[in-house]
């Protein structure tokens, strides 16, 4: 009896040597959020989904109504039930701002719900080709792009997310003529298949991001094919870059958890230092959220408004 019992004891002993540990590594989280997260500003880099954004004409438009009840066909009401609710008819999981799994052209490889939980939050590097573009709108970024951006702000970091500004998200509208236009032009900048091999297998990145709804304007999408044939992920319809730094922020990432889904209706949030210009803060008291004007159904717009 005497070898269990001293077993137990050891054992004890180790769980009490632990404990500490464990708690010190809750409280540096803790700490960092205090001295850091807390006083961020945070970015969004995420356009708003409506009905009437620009999609391609491949999948077609979304549609958004009152959500009904069943029993009765008619929209649940504030005013008769207490709550309102939306549905939505989505042509496409490739709709908006999105995180491209590599499912969507490789079912060997992993789909949106089969992500690891590790891309949650990770360095960000803002990569701009901007005075390339306005040179010509079909600029692709290019290793030359990455050296002398790393000549000037050193190397890009592992593991991290790099997203390519070009501004072209300010041409994103909400004007279904326009939006549709806009899907179909195939005059947009990229980013090369060069530069896609350079940044993940020389700096193994994480994952890339640009602002225009596909990779580069190659006839056969070839930035795309080699990324998803590879196993990689990439970032799309990206917008608000031109308020982030070029380093010194992370990223933290939000996409949905459709079973086998091919693409994901993502939420990109930059967190940068509290010395930059754009962004929100944390409010210091935290509390209900402030009261606005009611939301109501706009027929016209198909969604609703304030």
């Amino acid at each position: 009896m005497r070898t269990p019992i001293r077993v137990a004891v050891l054992a004890a002993f180790a769980l009490v040597l632990a404990l500490p540990a464990a708690a010190g590594a809750r409280s540096a989280l803790w700490r960092a959020y205090d001295q850091t997260f807390s006083k961020a500003r945070y970015i969004d880099l995420t356009h708003t989904l409506t009905p009437r954004g620009p999609v391609w004409k491949g999948f077609g438009p979304a549609t958004f109504m009152p959500t009904t009840n069943p029993d009765t066909g008619q929209p649940y009401t504030y005013a008769n039930d207490g709550f309102e609710a939306t549905h939505y008819d989505l042509p496409t999981d490739q709709f908006g701002t999105q995180l491209d799994p590599p499912a969507h052209w490789a079912p060997e490889y992993p789909s949106i719900d089969e992500l690891p939980a590790t891309y949650a939050v990770r360095k960000l590097v803002v990569i701009s080709i901007v005075p390339q573009v306005k040179k010509d709108p079909k600029y692709a970024l290019q290793v030359s792009d990455i050296r002398a951006f790393e000549r000037r702000h050193g190397r890009i970091p592992g593991g991290s997310v790099v997203m390519v500004r070009s501004d072209w998200s300010k041409k994103w509208t909400d004007d279904p003529d326009a939006a549709k236009a806009l899907a179909a032009d195939p005059v947009f900048p990229g980013v090369s298949l060069a530069a896609l091999e350079f940044l993940h297998l020389k700096r193994r990145i994480l994952f890339h991001g640009h602002e225009p709804l596909d990779t580069d304007t190659t006839p056969t999408l070839e930035g795309e094919a080699w990324l998803m044939h590879h196993g990689y992920t990439q970032a799309e319809g990206v917008g608000n870059l031109d308020a982030v730094p070029p380093t010194g922020c992370l990223i933290e990432i939000g996409y949905p958890k459709f079973r086998g889904g091919l693409g994901g209706y993502a939420r990109y949030i930059a967190i940068c230092p509290p010395g930059t210009k754009a962004g929100v803060k944390i409010p210091g008291r935290q509390g209900p959220l402030p009261t606005a004007s009611r939301l109501h159904w706009d027929t016209a717009l198909g969604y609703r408004v304030r």
